[in-house]
């Protein structure tokens, strides 16, 4: 028998929305009770994941054609990919946890702003970490869609029970 080969599974939504939730819960129980003993919302959160964000784009579309070998790219390193893919993974997570802990807010000072002038002056802050976190999940998600090898043209259809050259699978998994 065969030891089975590491391997990282694509990030599950259900655990991202489930993280996001469970953050919503905690960030609504949080600000209804300690709301008018913070201070006011920084910008800092929402500028931080928007610049993370942006990284993780540009890192995805420079790896994506290095692992196609487009003309002028150098090859890629299979040990950075693994670490590029951990990277999108754990950046998907806490992007989901930020989202829901934003939107948790944002729902409480919508709901708020007509009685607390605070909670309208807060809202840009929360909206733009809120925004910038929904873009932190896409750009991780697609920076670990674009570490997967693809499928290469000379490998047997899987569904048939054939692998392809070298004991392949044919799955998509990073490299």
């Amino acid at each position: 028998m065969t030891e089975p080969k590491p391997s990282l599974r694509p990030t599950n939504p259900a655990t991202l929305i489930v993280a996001g939730l469970l953050s919503a819960a905690t960030a609504w129980f949080v600000i209804s009770t300690w709301y008018g003993e913070m201070p006011a919302l920084p910008w800092i959160p929402a500028v931080t994941l928007a610049l993370l964000a942006l990284f993780e784009a540009v890192l995805a579309n420079n790896t994506r054609a290095r692992i196609a070998r487009k003309p002028g790219r150098p090859p890629v390193e299979p040990l950075l990919v693994a670490r590029y893919v951990v990277l999108a993974k754990a950046s998907s997570l806490a992007g989901s946890i930020f989202a829901g802990f934003t939107g948790g807010l944002l729902i409480w000072l919508l709901m708020e702003r007509g009685r607390l002038a605070a909670a309208q002056h807060d809202l840009p802050p929360a909206i733009g970490a809120f925004v910038a976190s929904l873009m932190l999940i896409a750009a991780a998600l697609w920076l670990e869609h674009s570490c997967r090898v693809p499928k290469q043209p000379d490998d047997k259809d899987e569904h048939n029970g054939e692998n392809g050259r070298n004991g392949e699978t044919g799955r998509r998994t990073p490299a």
